[in-house]
């Protein structure tokens, strides 16, 4: 840990962003929400959380300015399902497009997120919010799903889990197809999406600062996900074969996406600094899942798809001037299902009653008052037949029928496994996690499930893929 612990300690200025306080600011309630959510990147891919290779000084500004949490999960190992915990506050096994991992292609029979189900959205709107989806839907296709049918009142991005950075299509060659949309509608414009989305987002601070009203913008970036292209790698979109191209990419590439990424952040802090509403201001930083490929997940082991902690531990920070102290660490056990009722309670409104949240509100993690929660926490991904269960600074873990317990806090790498030496916290944990099973949706043997195999990263040489 020391490498995190330097690192965080010696964060590079940022390069264009203005402190939250450094102009004049308009202070109004509720507070406005800014929820930035990266697409695959790992725990240590920003240098406040041990990056080595590269910096990302506007993160890294906003971890100087409010609080990074250390122990923070993503819902899912992968990223449509960590979507569907994250805009209902539930777990994803509740509905059958949360058993999607990742939702595929657009047919009649793909699963979606139902327009009837509350959103944090939906709820943020009744409260009187403008609210704003930028980038990364993956929740389902139209005409049935979509962003403007699940409480957000201004889309504009991408409905799939992945679009080329230049031709923003979900997929190359002759099944080729255009997935930017601006509404309902689809539209063309040319440019490096990471970019794109930070134009979007500047414009739409402007706008709602101009008029006064609350807003959450959520801000879906596609980066650092597939296909491996930088900022000037517009001749890499014409050659590949494939969004998921094995033969392409490296740490120099990657360092750049992630940079860029960086940058397009830095100009939304400086916009709602220059917009005089930062203090006024939750600014939330994280990713949807755990790295990979070229991602670094230190001190874990394991990646996306994966239920160890490389695949499901995530960078997260808050920014909220005036309640979040700045440069504070929190070693509160958080996940992506928390921040419904978290956002939800700092407006002032509450959850819908009917659908009562499975995350926790963080308010007096972020308050830094009491002690941190004790937290019990499931996973399950049906690829490779995964189960996890952390309780407290245990978590159990079945992979192909292989068993587990770690301390993952004295163990993160889950090397050392105690389930001979405290046989009675390891049954403890496997019935806990049945109980709770119990009560979530069974799996879906038609549903999506993906993986990683040896014939696509050396990695996974042992990991075959199954016969159909």
């Amino acid at each position: 840990m020391n490498r995190r612990e330097f690192l965080a300690g010696a964060m590079a200025s940022p390069l264009a962003v203005l402190p939250a306080s450094s102009t004049p600011q308009r202070t109004a309630a509720p507070p406005n929400i800014v929820f930035i959510m990266a697409d695959d990147l790992g725990y240590a891919d920003v240098s406040c959380y041990g990056r080595r290779d590269y910096t990302t000084p506007n993160i890294d500004s906003l971890a100087k300015q409010g609080m990074m949490f250390m122990q923070a999960y993503a819902n899912s190992a992968v990223c449509s399902a960590t979507r569907t915990a994250l805009i209902t506050g539930r777990y994803q096994y509740r509905l059958p497009v949360g058993l999607e991992e990742p939702v595929g292609a657009n047919s009649p029979r793909t699963p979606g997120l139902p327009p009837d189900h509350p959103t944090l959205p939906s709820q943020l709107k009744k409260a009187g919010y403008a609210t704003a989806l930028l980038g990364k839907w993956h929740l389902g296709y139209l005409p049935k799903f979509g962003p403007l049918q699940s409480g957000y009142e201004r889309f504009w991005g991408f409905r799939s889990g992945g679009v080329d950075y230049y031709t923003h299509k979900s997929a190359v060659g002759p099944n080729a197809a255009d997935d930017l949309w601006d509404g309902d509608m689809p539209v063309q414009q040319s440019g490096y999406l990471t970019n794109l989305l930070g134009d979007r987002a500047v414009a739409a601070i402007k706008e709602y600062t101009s008029a006064r009203r609350p807003f959450l913008i959520s801000l879906h970036f596609n980066a650092p996900h597939w296909p491996w292209e930088g900022p000037d790698d517009e001749a890499e979109a014409r050659r590949i074969r494939a969004l998921t191209h094995y033969d392409g990419g490296n740490l120099k590439t990657y360092a750049r996406m992630v940079q860029q990424l960086d940058l397009q952040i830095g100009r939304v802090l400086q916009a709602l600094a220059s917009g005089g509403v930062a203090n006024n201001t939750i600014v939330i930083f994280t990713s949807d899942n755990g790295g990979e490929r070229f991602s670094d997940t230190w001190p874990f082991s394991g990646k996306k798809t994966e239920l160890l902690e490389g695949g499901l531990r995530v960078p997260a920070i808050v920014r909220w001037p005036g309640t979040v102290a700045a440069g504070s660490r929190s070693p509160q056990v958080a996940i992506s299902m928390d921040w419904l009722p978290t956002l939800l309670e700092a407006a002032g409104t509450r959850p819908d009653p009917a659908y009562p949240p499975d995350g926790m509100s963080l308010i007096p993690a972020l308050k830094n008052s009491g002690t941190p929660a004790s937290r019990k926490l499931f996973w399950r991904y049906r690829a490779n037949s995964q189960r996890a269960m952390r309780d407290g600074d245990m978590k159990w873990l079945e992979i192909a029928g292989n068993t587990y317990l770690f301390n993952v806090v004295e163990d993160p790498m889950e090397r050392a496994n105690l389930k001979t030496l405290q046989p009675e916290v390891f049954q403890r944990l496997a019935a806990q996690f049945a109980d709770w099973n119990g009560a979530m949706l069974p799996e879906n043997p038609d549903s999506n499930s993906g993986a990683f195999f040896g014939d696509q990263m050396v990695d996974r040489y042992g990991n075959r893929r199954p016969a159909r």
